[in-house]
């Protein structure tokens, strides 16, 4: 089964979220910070397992820009300069569908490390 591609796609620059609208009418709205610290790139998941980044600082990151790549993703350009994660429409499907549980294994993680959300990266 194919996954469901978006009928529209809208950056909220004031409000911080990427606007998913699909064909069944359903709308969702990811909230920048979250796309930032889920991104699908190896900067962000590592090249393996074990080998993930814990992303933190990014509560005031945004989306200067949103390419389509092929017939199959978007390529987000974050303001801090992170350019590398394609979203598959499946991928950024799982994200509208699952927000809340992912969003919270994220938190869950960040306090697993003794790190707040708003802490600087360690470079």
């Amino acid at each position: 089964m194919k996954p469901p591609v978006p009928q529209s796609i809208v950056v909220h620059q004031q409000s911080k979220v990427l606007e998913l609208g699909y064909e069944d009418g359903s709308n969702y709205r990811l909230p920048f910070e979250f796309l930032r610290v889920v991104s699908p790139s190896a900067e962000v998941r590592g090249h393996g397992p074990g080998q993930e980044v814990l992303q933190t600082g990014k509560r005031n990151v945004s989306i200067l820009s949103v390419e389509p790549v092929g017939h199959y993703a978007i390529k987000p350009t974050f303001t801090d300069g992170h350019d590398s994660g394609l979203f598959s429409w499946e991928y950024l499907h799982d994200l509208c569908i699952n927000q809340e549980q992912i969003w919270q294994e994220h938190l869950d993680k960040l306090a697993q490390a003794s790190l707040d959300r708003d802490a600087p990266m360690k470079k």
